[in-house]
Order: C-alpha cells, then sequence, then structure tokens
C-alpha cells in the first residue's frame, strides 16, 4: 500500500467515527446521566446529545429514566460543542401525536381531550400535548362554559392537519356515536310520569336537553315552569343537575319529552277553591305587552288584563303598567280547568 493509499485510507477509518447526524435527524439514543437542566443522552458515533428538560414533553416526564433507549429529534448543534447535539423528545411525540390523530380521523375513533381553556366561539383543548379547537357549534352545550374546564371529554377529529397546525375536535360527532349504543337501553328502561335526575347539557331559545343516563331528552320551555319565563337561561343553567319528569317516550323517533315543572303540585289545581268571579284581589305585574298585562295572583298562575279592561283603555299599556309593580284587579272570568283567568280594573271602577 502507497503513503497516498495509506492516508486516504485512514482519513476514511477517521471520517467512520466522526457522527453523520445532523439537524432534523431522528436517532436513537441511551440516556446516561442527569444533569440539572436536563440529560445526557449517547447517540452513538462516539458522540453525545444533550436532551434539556424543556425539550420533554409534559406526558413523558415522570417515565425518563437512565438507562432507557428512546428515539430523539436533533433540534441543533450545541455552539458551546459541549454536548455534541441538543436533542428534543417533544419534536418526536408531536410528530407521533399528529400521526396518531391523522389515524384517528381515518379510522374515526374517538380520542380523549382535556379542556384547557375558553375563547370565543369554543374552547381550547390538550390532546397528546398538541393543542386542538373546539367550536362551539361542535360542543354538547353548544357554548363553552365554566363547568367544562379541566374536563376530559371524548371528542372526534375533524382535521389534523400538522403543516398548518391545525387541529379540529368535534364533541357532538363522539357523542352522536354514543347515543345510538345507549338509546335503546335507556328507553327501555324508562316510564311515562318517571321522575329521574339529569344533568342540564345545552340551552335554546324552546327549550333544554337534559342528559338522562347518556341521553339527551327535551324540556321545552312551556314544560319548565307554570310561571311565564322569557328564556330557559332565566330559570336553568348549562350544568345543573336537576330532577324531571318523563312525559312522553317516541320509541320510534328514540325521543324522551320531560317536564320540570310537573313534578310539583299543579297551581291551577291547587287555586280553583281559592278564587271565584267577582273577586278583588291583588296581583303583581310579570308582563306588559300591546295587547294587554299579566299579572301573578298565585304562585306559578299568571292572569291576563286585556287593555280593554284598564282604567284607561286608549291609553298605552306600557305607560300604565310596569313589571314588579302591585295592582288591585277584579277576577271577571275564571276558568282554571283552562288555564284561563280574564281581569278587569275598569269594572272595579266603575
Amino acid at each position: 500500500m502507497t503513503t497516498k493509499q495509506l492516508d486516504e485510507f485512514e482519513r476514511l477509518l477517521e471520517e467512520s467515527f466522526k457522527s453523520k447526524l445532523s439537524v432534523a435527524d431522528v436517532v436513537r439514543g441511551l440516556i446516561l446521566k442527569k444533569e440539572n437542566d436536563g440529560y445526557l443522552v449517547d447517540i452513538g458515533a462516539k458522540s453525545e446529545g444533550f436532551l434539556p428538560n424543556k425539550e420533554i414533553p409534559s406526558s413523558m416526564v415522570d417515565e425518563i429514566k437512565i438507562g432507557d433507549c428512546k428515539e430523539f429529534y436533533i433540534l441543533k448543534e450545541d455552539e458551546d460543542e459541549e454536548n455534541g447535539m441538543i436533542l428534543s423528545l417533544k419534536r418526536v411525540a408531536c410528530a407521533q401525536a399528529w400521526q396518531n390523530l391523522q389515524n384517528a380521523k381515518i379510522s374515526g375513533e374517538t380520542v380523549i381531550a382535556k379542556v384547557v381553556s375558553l375563547v370565543k366561539g369554543g374552547v381550547i383543548v390538550e390532546v397528546e400535548d398538541l393543542r386542538g379547537f373546539i367550536p362551539a357549534s361542535q360542543l354538547r352545550t353548544g357554548m363553552p362554559f365554566d363547568g367544562l374546564m379541566n374536563q376530559e371529554i371524548e371528542v372526534k377529529v375533524l382535521e389534523a392537519d400538522a403543516k398548518r397546525n391545525k387541529l379540529i375536535l368535534s364533541q357532538r360527532q363522539a357523542l352522536a356515536e354514543q347515543r345510538e349504543q345507549l338509546v335503546d337501553e335507556v328507553i327501555s328502561n324508562l316510564e311515562v310520569d318517571q321522575v329521574v335526575e339529569g344533568e342540564v347539557v345545552r340551552i335554546a331559545d324552546f327549550g333544554a336537553f337534559i342528559d338522562i343516563n347518556g341521553v339527551d331528552g327535551l324540556l321545552p320551555i312551556s314544560e319548565i315552569s307554570w310561571q311565564r319565563i322569557k328564556h330557559p337561561s332565566d330559570v336553568l343553567t348549562l350544568g345543573q343537575k336537576l330532577e324531571v319528569k318523563v312525559l312522553k317516550i317516541d320509541e320510534d323517533l328514540k325521543r324522551i319529552s320531560l317536564s320540570l315543572k310537573r313534578i310539583g303540585d299543579n297551581p291551577w289545581e291547587e287555586i280553583e277553591d281559592k278564587f271565584k268571579e267577582g273577586e278583588i284581589i291583588t296581583g303583581t305585574v310579570n308582563k306588559v305587552t300591546s295587547f294587554g298585562a299579566f299579572i301573578n295572583i298565585f304562585p306559578g298562575v299568571e292572569a291576563l288584563l286585556p287593555v280593554a279592561e284598564m282604567k284607561d283603555s286608549n291609553a298605552n299599556p306600557f305607560d300604565i303598567y310596569k313589571n314588579g309593580e302591585e295592582v288591585k284587579v277584579l277576577i271577571k272570568k275564571f276558568t282554571p280547568q283552562e288555564h284561563r283567568i280574564a281581569l278587569s280594573v275598569k269594572d272595579i271602577e266603575e
């Protein structure tokens, strides 16, 4: 072997021992030693790397042990050249998490997400150390509320785009699938007039949805209270636990209708012997409209004072009465069986 050939051989041999690793490579390494701010890692080819504590996923902090062999992402070269390469477990876990979520989207599997923040239009959740967004329209409640904070919920993946760092999830789709599995079993164990415990999971203009053992039943606004209410949210709050009565079960459509007001006594039956036509009583104005005023004359019972029966039938009813005002009225027509009571002030004056 010539001198030139020997020099070339020695050069190649020396290079074979040098690390050919570069930034963005993923390598296997052996955790050697715990340092104050991280771990020393053997990544082979006579090279060592350093794993800072901040590059360890929160879910893996308690799992790191000396002697563990893991895959590391080469984040950058150490500028001080003390540890060779700066490594990251977060980057590897992140890539794996995006792949897992993409697989879940394709397969339709549900994943567990933890609610970490309430924002305008939805909630921010954490899934496998990634941040995702659930729009309000994809929440079971239809809107974010304080009771969701730190809850772990099942969701389906709508979009998982690692390049755009975009993760969109749906709780409603996950629950819809669960409902199909539960609804027959839940309905089979319910009976009309049965009193059950539920939780308010969604509030709408027309009523509220109550979770009964995992299946949502509808509580119409007309069945919330015997007293007139403007909106279900005036009486109910998201996450509230309450007892309701089963009004109707539609096994074909798999729907449950509920009532809250029928849990107690019917006030219209209670007043049958308490009032009579021609009697003058005192009531409280509950609502004023263009055609008259609704007067509370008994807890849960409203009677109508038409404009024509007011003291001045030509005046604007909004100028005459205010909500919460007490007023003396005469019972002109009393038919509690039909839930109707007509009042008059004009007849008292006459």
